[in-house]
């Protein structure tokens, strides 16, 4: 089972990434159906079944690189929905099982009807056309699922923290609350994306010209109507709006996460702590740097798929942080 965690964990991360490649190459709705591509269980290839595809669906005409941009998202995908039921399954097993050891049951329930949920906000992604609310959940679900199946990975490793610094237990509360800024500023940031807001300024460290004055955040926070959201929905204002909500949150979680630093290495003894602190701190630097990088370089793609892993493996520093600090301290 420790093995079968330990893939889906990365199996996790890779959908991560690639979904992030999908929603980045503008492959969204590559494949206006679900869960096949056109009628198909592969993007048509031959002559007939493109003539057959757009027949059937004539607004979408078949583009291979933006159609097998998203299968590959979606194969990954259900390998990590079916690696998530034998992890589940397993446990239910183990749990049965007298001799065996105990192993967490309620956990891998739960990762099971998360993924099933995230397979539902999948589909409405496609049947919705994108819309902004559906996309930004479907993003959450897999951090949410990332983060879930990490921590199972620490409760299934037999390691301890050796010493256990006592003294850095009193920031538990801290740590709590660093991990909680840092996944609304990815729920930010999955507004901002879904909203193809990613470039509604272009200068920093704010935007150009007079912003204050364009803020509009009741129209940046609505869901207005259209018959499509791919490309976006939302006037400028709403954007940039958008944008700067984001910005200023990476203010924020910079000098929350930075808090949570300074207080947890003045206090740690152990190089156990002090190497996850450092790990931390690392990842928070890239962070900015690549978000920076997204505005100067007008949104590259690698730039701007390596920000959204960068963000998970952040999430993933203070899951595994706050974990050590509560169980195996």
């Amino acid at each position: 089972m420790r093995t079968l965690v330990r893939i889906s964990v990365v199996l996790a991360f890779c959908v991560i990434v690639l979904g992030s490649f999908t929603r980045l190459t503008e492959a969204g709705l590559g494949c206006p159906d679900w869960p096949g591509c056109y009628g198909f269980l592969s993007v048509p290839s031959k002559a007939e079944h493109i003539a057959q595809a757009e027949a059937l669906y004539p607004d979408a005409p078949v583009e291979k690189d933006k159609a097998w941009n998203e299968m590959i998202h979606r194969y990954f995908a259900g390998a990590l929905g079916l690696m998530i039921l034998l992890i589940a399954v397993s446990a239910w097993f183990k749990k049965r099982v007298p001799s065996q050891k105990p192993t967490p049951v309620k956990l891998p329930t739960l990762l099971l009807g998360l993924v099933i949920f995230q397979a539902a906000l999948g589909m409405w992604t496609v049947t919705m056309n994108l819309q902004p609310l559906i996309v930004m959940g479907h993003l959450l679900g897999g951090f949410s699922i990332l983060s879930l199946l990490y921590l199972l990975k620490l409760r299934l490793e037999p390691y301890r923290v050796g010493g256990g610094d006592p003294e850095l237990r009193r920031y538990r509360g801290l740590a709590l609350f660093t991990l909680f800024v840092v996944l609304g500023q990815i729920a930010l940031g999955g507004w901002v994306a879904a909203n193809y807001a990613a470039v509604a300024c272009t200068e920093l460290p704010f935007c150009e010209g007079n912003w204050t004055a364009n803020l509009d955040f009741s129209g940046a926070f609505s869901i207005p109507e259209a018959s499509t959201y791919q490309f976006g929905a939302h006037d400028y204002d709403d954007r940039m709006t958008m944008h700067i909500v984001h910005r200023f949150g990476a203010i924020v979680t910079t000098l929350v996460v930075g808090w949570l630093l300074f207080k947890c290495w003045r206090k740690a003894v152990s190089g156990f702590f002090r190497q996850s602190l450092v790990v931390i701190g690392l990842l928070l630097i890239l962070q900015i740097a690549l978000g920076v990088s997204n505005v100067v370089f007008s949104l590259p793609l690698w730039v701007a798929v390596s920000h959204n892993a960068v963000g998970a493996l952040l999430l993933l520093s203070l899951v595994a942080l706050n974990y050590n600090l509560s169980r195996k301290a």
